[in-house]
């Protein structure tokens, strides 16, 4: 039973935006916060602001 080519357009479509939304997630994920970051060590307590 072969493939249309349609199909196989619509394939490689879904896998290409599946991809770049992984890969949009992973730079989401990996990206430094804004803001203000707190840091607790054992030198008390530390207010960066990003």
């Amino acid at each position: 039973m072969p493939i249309s080519r349609n199909w196989l357009f619509l394939l490689i479509g879904a896998l290409i935006v599946a991809v770049a939304a992984l890969g949009f997630k992973v730079y989401q994920d990996h990206r430094e916060p804004k803001g203000v970051q707190l840091n607790f060590g054992p030198s008390g307590i530390s207010v960066q602001k990003k």
